[in-house]
Parts: C-alpha cells; structure tokens; sequence
C-alpha cells in the first residue's frame, strides 16, 4: 500500500499505525497537495479526507479502519475507491478527538457511492 500525506497532518500517521499494525506494509509519500492524486483517482472533493492510500486496484481515502481494506480486497466489488470522508473521531488516527458516528462510503466505478461500513454506532 502506497499512502499519500501532507508533511504537517499528523493523524495521517495514526492512521498509517494502524494499518501496519494490522500487518499492512505502507509506503508513505508526501505531498504538499493531494487534490491531484485524488483527481485522478476519481474521489470527489465532498468525499476528501486528509490523506489517500493506494492498494491493488483502489484508493483508500481518509480514515478508513483496516477491516473494512480487508474487506474490500476479499469482495473486490467493481468499484474504484473506499473513503472515510472528512476526519471522523474515532476513526483510526482520530482516537484523540473522541468518538462519533460514522461509514465508509464505496465509490463505485461508475462514479455512484453506497455505504460499505458503519463504526461507532453509525
């Protein structure tokens, strides 16, 4: 997995933790502006999050917890990303900020979305 971060977001290192403690190997690159990559890996800007991942064939945008990565290399539906959008607390990364409701939301390749996870209580 490949993860693209900005050089001064440091809950994208929370989340990075948290992959590789899920047995992930992450590649961190830095960017002082990720618009570009998620352009052209087709995640609209209301889905954005602080920081986007690549594995196999998908984007992992934001503080997607790592069951739901699992999840979608073991389904492979025909989709082109899985994102967290903005910085859920209580996401992975985001424990400090306390704890919120929230899903993961699957871009499908046409570029329609359905909600692919829930966490804490969502």
């Amino acid at each position: 997995m490949t993860a693209y971060k900005t050089p001064w977001c440091g809950c994208c290192g929370g989340w990075i933790a948290h992959m590789r403690q899920a047995g992930w190997t992450v590649e961190v690159v830095e960017r002082e502006d990720l618009a570009p990559i998620r352009a052209r890996l087709g995640i609209p800007d209301r889905l954005a999050s602080c920081h986007t991942a690549v594995v196999g064939a998908y984007a992992i945008e934001g503080h997607v917890p790592a069951g739901d990565v699992d999840r979608l290399l073991a389904e492979r539906p025909a989709a082109r990303a899985l994102s967290a959008p903005g910085m859920p607390a209580g996401s992975p990364g985001m424990e400090a900020a306390g704890r919120e409701p929230y899903t993961t939301i699957l871009i499908l390749n046409d570029g329609s979305t359905r909600v692919f996870g829930r966490h804490n209580g969502a």
